[in-house]
């Protein structure tokens, strides 16, 4: 949902930084700030700031920064949407429809909302009802006790064809209404719609703002076809999108408790009841690609339990195949597998809490579950077998998407087959032509040469599968390593993020020159993306520096001097000097004291244009070549050479930057 200006302009107005900041910080009034604790870590002194006349807020202790929707997003954990919605209603507004067809389309979800609102209740009193004791006896047997199934909103469907129809249908409900929602099963073979839930426990499937979307229903009768019963896919509900117990974990993990994948509801239920609320089911199918990008928007690595049986084995493996391809720098798996022949439930009721915690401690990173099945029961006693070991390690770590996720990757692997494949005393080591076969094969423009094979193994025992490595000290074991320290500690080892880049120091440098432009521009220069963490602890220092208000005189050289002297004060001395090392010309006379207001404007404008566009030219880059690593079509080669080409338009326009200037006489001057 897109919202105009306007509209957050107008909630912003109704709602001063304090009012929404207030409902979870205890704050004080102090001069034209309002002053509290951090609510984002802990603190004994005050260094948490609200300005209303400004518009946000900042903690010094974390350096967290923002307005409004920010804070709502920040502490929790919604999405921007979310946060403009819950904010809209504190203060009483409506939100607008885009369109009319999308003013029409949300009126239908909130009549569906309202049908599967009415079902949940009416399964909930069922349960509760003379009716419902068989249901309550499984229950109890399961240990789900009256507080829990409250909890989760269970209930239970009568055996009749017929009830929640007739009962929905007495209040105004329209048969049609019921079929979209996925209540009754309609057809041409079907003359009769009639309820798809009968005589089973009934689990609501929630969305991630709480609203109930479909059910879960557990069948009672041991004849019946399917155990489980999920609801079909609808205008509320796509399975491969949503995870039971998604609202309630969500801030449970937000608010510090681990994520853990297990693989159905009452597993669930038994994690949430022994001390773990972040606990998500799958609905009814192996774990999707969307459901795994619900769980990093959660944390960066979710923990997937699997039963530790055979099933539960492969169960992990396709989760593993699964994430694979998609895994970025910090956002990966670790999985556990539970004892054989025990689920989460079991566990949880024959040892508790204690029992489950031993379980996820042992949780095993990703890498290690890929080794362990390549080379599960695998006999490898030839060169043969090992080449092909090598190639299948190397399929796999070539669908990893992300570049520099993808060299780890293979630099772990290599390593691990080094270690257990190892001649005896052979120097070198295992599989000295890395880099060049299956292994190393990666995307285009992609090489390992900055690595110099290793020499000799260390001293000790090889692997399962290898012998005594050599005893050369001092030489650590694995297939690469830098070639010399001289070499690794290079720039060209570094690679170019080892330098803030140009664009970057220009921005920043404009801020420390002209701290006036935080006053318009405060929230652009917070959003702004910035590749390197030098230039990330620059920005926050400056905002932190210009929300203590030393930088408002009117003389523009004083601000500027003023806002260098607090950042030296801070310890940032060597960072400024690199920022003004990585300005390879004065030409960007904008960016300089004594420029006139107009052309630091323009140059502003500029600078955060091409540096914004060339982030989503990037972006845009990334996907391209990933499409056209999976389809090498003349399409995808079209599109990849259409954004190289926007690229270097945009890194030609850069230079117009150059030429601003003229308002204050830098034309003149020079001539």
């Amino acid at each position: 949902m897109r919202f105009t200006p306007e509209f957050l302009d107008e909630l912003r107005a109704r709602l001063p930084v304090s009012e929404v900041v207030g409902k979870r910080v205890k704050l004080k009034k102090a001069g034209r700030e309002w002053k509290g604790l951090s609510p984002f870590q802990q603190e004994k002194t005050p260094s948490f700031t609200v300005n209303d006349q400004k518009g946000f807020y900042h903690d010094f202790s974390s350096g967290q920064h923002g307005n409004i929707f920010d804070f709502v997003m920040q502490t929790e954990g919604v999405t921007f949407p979310e946060a403009v919605e819950r904010l809209a209603s504190m203060a009483g507004m409506a939100i607008p429809a885009a369109s009319p067809d999308a003013a029409r389309h949300e009126q239908r979800r909130r009549t569906l909302h309202d049908v599967m609102e009415l079902a949940t209740k009416f399964f909930a009193d069922t349960l509760a009802s003379r009716n419902g004791a068989k249901a309550r006896g499984y229950l109890a047997d399961r240990g789900i006790s009256p507080a829990t199934q409250l909890q989760f909103r269970m209930g239970y469907a009568p055996p009749d064809r017929f009830a929640l129809k007739e009962h929905l249908g007495a209040q105004g409900i329209s048969t049609e209404d019921m079929v979209e929602a996925g209540l009754l099963v309609s057809g041409e073979d079907k003359p009769v719609p009639f309820d798809r839930f009968r005589d089973r426990v009934m689990f609501p499937i929630s969305d991630a703002r709480g609203r109930v979307i479909a059910f879960g229903g557990r069948a009672l009768e041991k004849d019946v076809p399917a155990k489980y019963l999920n609801s079909p896919e609808t205008t509320l509900f796509h399975k491969g999108d949503n995870l039971y117990n998604l609202f309630t974990a969500r801030q449970a993990a937000h608010d510090g408790a681990q994520l853990i994948v297990v693989e159905g509801y009452v597993d669930v239920i038994a994690m949430v009841t022994s001390g773990f609320p972040g606990a998500v089911a799958p609905l009814g199918t192996a774990l999707t690609e969307n459901q795994l990008g619900l769980l990093w928007k959660m944390v960066d690595e979710p923990i997937l339990c699997f039963d530790g049986d055979r099933a539960g084995q492969k169960a992990a493996y396709r989760a593993a195949d699964i994430a694979l391809p998609q895994l970025k720098p910090g956002k990966s798996l670790r999985i556990a597998l539970l004892p054989e022949g025990q689920d989460p439930d079991d566990l949880a009721r024959s040892g508790g809490r204690a029992a489950i915690e031993d379980v996820i401690s042992a949780a095993r990173p990703l890498a290690d579950m890929i080794w362990s099945r390549e080379i599960e029961g695998g006999n490898f006693d030839t060169p043969e077998r090992r080449a092909a070991l090598e190639a299948r390690i190397g399929e796999l770590t070539n669908g990893i998407r992300d570049e520099v996720v993808r060299r780890y990757y293979r630099q772990d692997l290599q390593e691990r087959l080094q270690r257990n494949f190892a001649p005896e005393g052979g120097r070198g080591g295992y599989g000295g032509g890395f880099g060049r076969g299956n292994f190393g094969g990666g995307r285009s423009g992609e090489s390992p040469r900055q690595f110099a094979p290793r020499g000799p193994a260390r001293g000790g025992q090889g692997g399962r599968f290898g012998g005594k490595g050599g005893a050369t000290p001092g030489i650590s074991r694995g297939p690469y390593q830098a070639a010399s320290p001289q070499l690794a500690n290079s720039s060209i080892m570094r690679g170019q993020r080892s330098a803030i880049s140009r664009r970057e120091a220009l921005i920043l440098l404009s801020l420390i020159n002209h701290p006036w432009l935080l006053h318009d521009h405060l929230e652009e220069v917070a959003a702004l993306e910035l590749a390197h963490p030098e230039a990330h602890k620059l920005r926050a220092a400056i905002i932190a520096a210009f929300a203590h208000d030393h930088h408002h005189s009117p003389d523009v050289e004083e601000q500027a001097e003023k806002m260098r002297a607090d950042l030296e004060a801070s310890g940032l001395s060597q960072i400024l000097q690199r920022v003004e090392r990585a300005i390879t010309t004065q030409a960007v006379w904008g960016t300089q004291i004594g420029a006139a207001r107009e052309d630091v404007l323009s140059t502003w404008r500029q600078l955060v244009a091409l540096h914004q566009k060339t982030h989503a030219l990037l972006r845009e880059r990334k996907d391209a070549e990933a499409a056209l690593a999976e389809d090498s079509s003349e399409a995808n080669l079209a599109w990849l050479q259409d954004i190289q080409a926007r690229m270097a338009e945009a890194d030609g326009t850069e230079a117009l930057i150059e030429g601003f200037g003229e308002l204050s006489g830098r034309f003149q001057r020079n001539v």
